[in-house]
């Protein structure tokens, strides 16, 4: 096939073809243990997370050192509110980070890199974030999903020599997947890559491409056609951002993160050496996928420094603030929003700093943990600096700029409310990492079982899954019967002061009791039960949330060994848990007495158009346009806005 063959168009996939695509994209055996998984399957693997990892004396130091240095840089270099302003972060702080080495914290020594460990990047990217998102968003696309990352567990040695020292100090990548009309089903994806002798040869357009608009390397996902020779399917290359036919048409503007450089880039005829594939033809989602088990960390370290700054200007304003002739502190509509505050603060801490040093061990399957820590820390940031928010009063929703134009302290609640409502969308929406999660979660029972409920399997074959599956159900039912949890001994050595076992037997007790809902539900729903979302979430939340008590008790007692406030972390633990256990037993209810039902009922009347009349009276500012713009392969008509940082 010729370089110069048009593009197909849009692959046109069923549901059961996109899930077919995803399913062979996902890791398909579990080599080593996860947390996490025993904890969906009902079984309380303490031992794996308790005694707390820790990081190697040298690998801590060299962190530390860089943690100080990076300190001093955002305090005397970096100006958030001019960023916000502006709207851009300044080349001389990009700069500046480079010469730091902050664009090589995850790169390896050997090229270049600062070699620090997931643990002392995410520390890392909490400060940078802390100074400015923007900053911790730019070094987080480059390092966790960009050039970096893929290289360093799918690159050949070759690739690695080529690129990563420029990664390491010069050059800017970005991660390009998402198309104008394909977000989280891949199989639609229709930037193609078409062989040609030595090359392929790139057309199409990519969405949203954070760091796009100042990347010199890009990660590219494209689709390679069948041919003979050529496995096909989506594939990842590294492509040179100034290659011939690459432009990038727009920069993106977004109601948070102001200061990014998100583009679309278009793709036309773009040459790109063989040599530069990452992995095999086939390989690509694969390789984002496995990317982002350990990508998705930054994004709770993010979090969490926004909670540790919620916590902050929590407690400075609701001690100035008073009102009914007390700190407003102390009031207990106030002070309980404090206590969330402080609490998830800790936890969420304490679930990215365990599900990071477990990443960087390399004992455990991570790929549920990090997905767990995406999730919940989203969430729950989110609602953190909501809290603020309210905390503040009017304050809190009026901007840093005004607030100080007459005067106050420019405190930026409002923008950390809207730096933070992204999180939830974006390397995963929080509804599609519940259906991830969830995937993940009934793994051991499909493996068993799937072949039941799989309506295209012959008599036969289901006649062989279901004797399998009696075996195993057989061994596995009794076990959720009866366990440590039910006795008041057990983990006895987390009670000093404040007794943390009765949390941990809760979990252990909860764990068996979420194993049989999904049992039960497999059983009533069997083939529809991947229809069943809301089923799903809510099953995947409960397990975030005793995913988090069991991190926030571990850390506590590890703070406690080391002797560094171990008593007011065991305070901070145990309010987490009890403010945890609510929230679980609401969901536990909410699996069986909820409106999914009547929701879709609802759903299929608005989209015919009857409940319109509801609509009349307003008038939409939105005006016409498509809703999605068109991405139809060929050459750029618009001026190319990229622009290198050199």
């Amino acid at each position: 096939m010729s370089a110069s063959t048009t593009p197909s168009s849009r692959p046109a996939v069923t549901e059961r073809e996109a899930r077919e695509v995803a399913e062979a994209a996902r890791e398909q055996h579990w080599r080593k243990p996860s947390f996490a998984k025993e904890l969906f399957l009902g079984r309380f693997r303490l031992d794996l997370i308790h005694p707390h990892p820790l990081p190697a004396d040298e690998a801590a130091q060299r962190g530390e050192e860089f943690l100080a240095k990076l300190r001093d840089f955002v305090e005397t270099k970096v100006d958030a509110a001019l960023i916000e302003r502006e709207a851009r972060i300044p080349d001389e702080v990009i700069d500046g980070l480079k010469e730091l080495g902050a664009f090589g914290m995850k790169i390896d020594t050997k090229y270049g890199g600062l070699g620090l460990t997931q643990v002392y990047y995410n520390k890392a990217l909490s400060l940078a974030g802390s100074a400015s998102p923007a900053i911790g968003v730019l070094l987080s696309a480059h390092q966790s999903i960009g050039v970096p990352q893929p290289l360093k567990l799918f690159g050949t040695q070759e690739q690695k020599e080529r690129f990563l020292p420029r990664c390491a100090r010069t050059d800017i990548s970005a991660f390009l997947l998402t198309e104008p009309d394909v977000g989280s089903d891949p199989a639609r994806l229709a930037t193609s890559a078409v062989p040609d002798g030595d090359d392929y040869v790139l057309d199409g357009v990519k969405l949203w491409t954070t760091n796009g608009v100042v990347a010199d390397l890009l990660v590219v996902m494209a689709r390679v056609p069948r041919s003979e020779g050529h496995k096909g399917g989506i594939t990842a290359f590294v492509v040179e951002t100034n290659s011939p036919g690459v432009t990038v048409e727009n920069r993106n503007a977004f109601m948070g993160l102001r200061g990014i450089e998100n583009g679309v880039t278009r793709f036309h005829q773009v040459r790109v050496p063989a040599a530069n594939r990452v992995g095999e033809e086939g390989q690509g989602l694969k390789i984002a996928l496995t990317t982002l088990n350990t990508g998705r960390l930054s994004l709770p370290a993010s979090c969490v420094a926004a909670g540790k700054w919620c916590l902050k200007i929590a407690r400075e304003w609701s001690a100035a603030r008073e009102q009914w002739g007390k700190p407003v502190a102390h009031h207990e509509a106030v002070g309980s929003k404090i206590s969330f505050i402080a609490a998830t603060t800790f936890a969420l801490e304490a679930v990215t700093d365990l599900a990071s040093q477990m990443a960087d061990e390399d004992r455990n399957d991570i790929r549920i943990e990090g997905a767990l820590a995406k999730l919940y820390a989203s969430e729950m940031a989110w609602t953190m600096a909501d809290e603020l928010v309210q905390i503040r009063g009017g304050r809190g929703f009026e901007t840093a700029e005004s607030l100080r134009a007459r005067g106050e302290r420019g405190v930026p609640a409002e923008q950390l409310l809207r730096d933070l409502r992204i999180n939830r969308i974006f390397e995963g929406s929080t509804e599609i990492m519940h259906l991830l999660i969830a995937r993940e979660a009934v793994d051991a029972h499909l493996s068993v079982a799937g072949d039941l409920i799989d309506p295209e399997k012959s008599l036969g074959e289901k006649a062989r899954a279901g004797a399998g599956a009696g075996v195993f159900y057989a061994k596995w039912l009794p076990r959720l019967i009866a366990g440590p949890g039910q006795l008041p001994a057990t983990y006895g050595e987390f009670k000093h002061g404040v007794d943390l076992s009765g949390h941990l037997r809760y979990v252990e007790r909860t764990a068996r009791k979420l194993a049989r809902s999904t049992f039960y539900a497999m059983s009533r729903w069997q083939g529809r039960m991947e229809s069943k979302q809301g089923f799903l979430g809510r099953i995947v939340d409960i397990g975030a949330e005793l995913f988090a008590m069991s991190a926030a008790c571990v850390r506590a007692e590890l703070l406690r060994s080391q002797g560094d406030h171990g008593r007011e972390a065991y305070q901070l633990a145990d309010v987490f848990c009890r403010q945890s256990r609510i929230r679980i037993e609401e969901l536990f209810n909410r699996l069986w007495t909820n409106t999914d039902d009547l929701d879709r009922k609802v759903v299929k009347g608005v989209l015919s158009g009857t409940y319109e009349w509801l609509e009349r009276g307003i008038v939409d500012p939105s005006g016409d346009g498509p809703w999605i713009a068109d991405a139809t392969p060929g050459p750029s008509q618009k001026e190319n806005v990229h622009r290198p940082i050199r």
